[in-house]
């Protein structure tokens, strides 16, 4: 008996992310009227851009630190990435542009986080409110041809020749399956084997679960904590492609909004504890997808929009308090066990 709780102990600490999202996923199931294929592929869809955003937030995570500034990142880079297309026609420049980009704005969080030594909560805050606003001083004092035409939103040119091949990638299927759900599915893979089969990986962990121990080791930290800022900000790149892909569009006042907070949910429903060093960017996966739906959930309950942030965030509490008791609870049971004995 002892042995079969004991391995059900380990299955739900390594894999309980799973578990949560079969009882959300059930609730959805019995809350909406007929659960289809496509219901389903849809919720891959919409986890795709805040599932890919949370990978590079969980790496963060894992070394203890934070990232507010993904949100209006994501705005700023995809409505520049918007300005390049209009300015190329070219699909590949784009994405390139996106990817440089996103890893710059990361850079300049991990340098003043790891090189410079400033609380990261405060450095992203700042940049958080940084980006945001030259998105939209941008959109308001460029060209507006550069801008697709809008006053203040950023649009793709419809007329180009590469725009229906990039909207069609963005929206299009493959057996059934989204193309973006695709890319989450390979970009979640990529950081897996990253977080667990690399040095790299290892020393992410080691500085979470101990930065002294870390730099006495030799692990260079501030060098790390550059280079997960920097992914962090190659996959908000990635993430923002993905968007204007799916949109042709991107309005820097409410692009990305909340998604800073969106994409910690996911890291912490996927089993990621935010003081770091623990847990698996696999769960990552199932956070968002658990965390898109919730969104359907509260839609299908037909319940006031305007609550909808205070659900998640309700949620959000309740799961970082079931990550803190339960050490403390398995802490209290193995004491009282010794007492017996």
């Amino acid at each position: 008996m002892k042995t079969k709780k004991s391995m059900l102990g380990k299955i739900w600490s390594r894999y309980n992310y799973v578990f949560v999202f079969l009882v959300i996923f059930l609730v959805y199931a019995l809350s909406s009227n007929g659960l289809t294929w496509n219901g389903v592929m849809n919720i891959f869809r919409h986890s795709a851009v805040v599932g890919i955003i949370a990978l590079g937030m969980g790496l963060v995570c894992l070394t203890g630190e934070i990232d507010l500034s993904v949100g209006s990142m994501l705005a700023m880079v995809s409505g520049f990435a918007v300005v390049i297309f209009n300015m190329t026609d070219n699909i590949f420049i784009t994405l390139l542009f996106t990817i440089v980009f996103g890893a710059i704005c990361g850079l300049i969080n991990g340098v003043l986080v790891g090189a410079v030594e400033m609380p990261a909560f405060i450095v992203t805050l700042a940049t958080m409110l940084i980006y945001r606003s030259v998105a939209q001083y941008a959109c308001q004092h460029i060209s507006k041809e550069l801008c697709g035409g809008g006053s203040s939103v950023y649009r793709m040119t419809s007329s180009h020749t590469s725009y229906q091949a990039l909207y069609q990638f963005g929206n299009g299927k493959f057996l059934t399956i989204p193309v973006v759900g695709l890319i989450l599915l390979i970009m979640t893979a990529l950081i897996v084997y990253i977080s667990t089969s690399t040095k790299f990986g290892k020393k992410v962990y080691a500085i979470g679960s101990n930065e002294k121990g870390a730099k006495m080791s030799g692990i260079s930290v501030s060098e790390m904590k550059v280079v997960v800022f920097v992914i962090a900000g190659v996959m908000t790149g990635i993430a923002a492609f993905l968007w204007i892909a799916m949109n042709g569009s991107s309005d820097p006042a409410t692009t990305g909004k909340s998604y800073e907070m969106y994409a910690i949910a996911a890291v912490v429903l996927g089993g990621i504890s935010m003081s770091g060093g623990k847990g698996r960017c696999l769960g990552i996966l199932f956070g968002a997808m658990s965390y898109t739906i919730i969104d359907k959930i509260i839609v299908a309950l037909k319940m006031d929009s305007l609550i909808n942030d205070a659900i998640k965030g309700t949620i959000l509490i309740i799961v970082i308090l079931i990550q803190l008791a339960g050490p403390k609870v398995k802490e209290l049971v193995t004491s009282r066990r010794v007492g017996e004995r």
